[in-house]
């Protein structure tokens, strides 16, 4: 066998391993790319979905029903835990809100590591450090109506809405804050973050602080 019939043979058999390799070649590197991991945040009283703008729940020190017209709350430092490190979102300080007919509140992780994380952690409220602070970072505003107009520092929950008693209707306001009442939030989280497409967690929040996390692919 010459020599031109055998590059002739090994033509086509170089080929394919080019190709192969090339093919092997975008697979590792799709599978090293960071994904969008996206948070749906659901608030519940009990077993039941919060509803707004009706009487529907019992005054729990006495007489009458109340209505919730406005809940809002600081969500921070949310990380995602694998065994062999953790996702930190920067910056992460996010303001939910409950004052429409959204179901959920949203948050979209971005450059989210492919791993099989097993908990999700994360604060109700807003850490020490950022709460003595003027800077703003996320979604913390010193001038927004989440802070406080009398010193520095946040609201971590506002809840807002009415309490009626027959006729009577009278206002129904709570705002907490101050760094005592900054909860951290650990609970497990089953997801293998492997697909190219977005993937969607969703937690839903009971009245004691109580969170159930749910993962599925999108």
């Amino acid at each position: 066998m010459n020599r031109m019939r055998i590059a002739t043979l090994l033509v086509p058999v170089l080929l394919a391993v080019a190709a192969a390799l090339g093919v092997a070649g975008w697979r590792l590197y799709r599978a090293a790319q960071p994904v969008e991991l996206a948070l749906y945040f659901h608030p519940f009283v009990g077993p039941e979905p919060l509803v707004l703008n009706k009487s529907s729940y019992p005054n729990p020190g006495g007489e009458g029903r109340f209505k919730v017209r406005d809940f809002q709350f600081f969500l921070s430092n949310i990380r995602l835990v694998s065994a062999s490190e953790a996702y930190v979102e920067p910056d992460s300080y996010h303001l939910a809100r409950f004052d429409d007919e959204e179901p959920a509140f949203v948050i979209v992780l971005h450059g989210v590591p492919r791993r099989n994380y097993s908990r999700i952690e994360f604060g109700i409220g807003v850490d020490a450090a950022a709460n003595r602070s003027l800077k703003q970072r996320g979604d913390l505003d010193p001038n927004g109506r989440m802070a406080w107009n009398w010193e520095v520092g946040y609201k971590f929950v506002l809840f807002e809405g009415a309490l009626l008693r027959g006729n009577t209707s009278d206002a129904l306001v709570y705002h907490v804050g101050f760094e005592e009442n900054y909860r951290p939030i650990s609970t497990a989280a089953q997801c293998e973050v492997r697909s190219s497409r977005r993937r969607a967690a969703r937690a839903q929040f009971c009245r004691h602080g109580h969170a159930d996390v749910a993962w599925c692919g999108r």
